[in-house]
């Protein structure tokens, strides 16, 4: 028992004894460098550079790209391409159900069969509208006489129908161009030509010109994606030929928010371009006497 005693000491202080490294000058022997260093101290070193060694390593693995050279380990971006391809997809159907769509609707008007849905008339049985009176009150007789009066005298004057294409009051409003470009086709209302049509690049995004929401978004034999929106005082502005619509229909939008994509669907398109429309209380207006396109 002594004896194994007296070797495990003996063990350990082989482990302590201290050691010295030196570099020396091969021709001179001069010494350059000179290290004391144990057995244990050479153990504890090594031991430390192995563990920052693995964490280095597992840093590298875990945050960066080098990982997914490692077997086992996927493309970084896969995530990112299966989130698009899946968008993609999701466009490509809805695509393909309009496109089902039109050529079933295509298919009925060919064929001749009655598309005409018709609503049986129900008779009204519940009112009895022979009952009803037109009495005016007091009051009302005497306003409409003191009307019919000022009437005759000139004070009061009946606004005329508005013409089209006449400038209304609207240039103090401030219009961002829905897209830069050159127009093609002027304002002409004579022939129907109710708005500008404007060239610009392929796939280039069409903006909102005010703040609104979005009343009308679809699609027409004629003008192919079509996309309106509601501004205030009246003011309706209509994007058509699009490509693709970015909005639906109730959604707010801001001037300058992107509402479509350059496109040339629909008949009477004859190459990408955008035909834009601004009617001002139900009349439609030259849209390059407020916008510099």
């Amino acid at each position: 028992m002594a004896e194994d005693n007296h070797l495990k000491k003996k063990w350990y202080r082989k482990l302590r004894n201290k050691y010295k490294l030196v570099i020396l000058n091969d021709e001179t022997y001069e010494e350059k460098l000179s290290f004391k260093l144990s057995r244990l101290n050479v153990f504890v070193a090594a031991g430390t550079l192995a563990i920052l060694l693995v964490f280095i390593t597992t840093i590298i693995i875990a945050f960066t790209s080098l990982r997914e050279y490692i077997p086992g380990y996927t493309d970084v971006t896969l995530y990112e391409k299966v989130y698009r391809l899946s968008e993609l997809t999701d466009s490509l159907e809805t695509v393909v159900r309009q496109k089902s769509l039109y050529l079933e609707n295509l298919r009925i008007v060919l064929s001749g069969e009655d598309t005409t849905i018709v609503t049986p008339l129900k008779k009204d049985t519940n009112h009895h509208h022979q009952n009803i009176y037109r009495h005016a009150s007091s009051e009302d007789s005497l306003f409409r006489a003191e009307f019919e009066e000022q009437l005759a005298e000139g004070d009061v004057k009946l606004a005329a129908a508005a013409r089209i294409g006449s400038r209304p009051d609207i240039s103090h409003f401030t219009f961002f161009a829905p897209l830069r470009g050159i127009i093609t086709s002027v304002f002409d209302p004579a022939n129907r030509h109710f708005g500008v049509d404007i060239v610009s690049v392929r796939n280039e995004a069409i903006k909102a010109t005010l703040d609104g929401v979005v009343i009308f978004t679809g699609w027409t034999l004629e003008t192919g994606y079509t996309i309106s929106i509601q501004h205030e005082n009246d003011l309706v502005s209509v994007y058509k030929h699009n490509s693709a619509l970015l909005k639906d229909q109730g959604t707010y939008v801001k001037a300058g928010d992107p509402i479509a994509i350059v496109g040339s669907s629909g008949e009477l398109s004859t190459g990408p371009h955008l035909h834009f429309e601004l009617w001002y209380n139900g009349v439609p207006v030259d849209p390059a006497g407020f916008i510099k396109f």
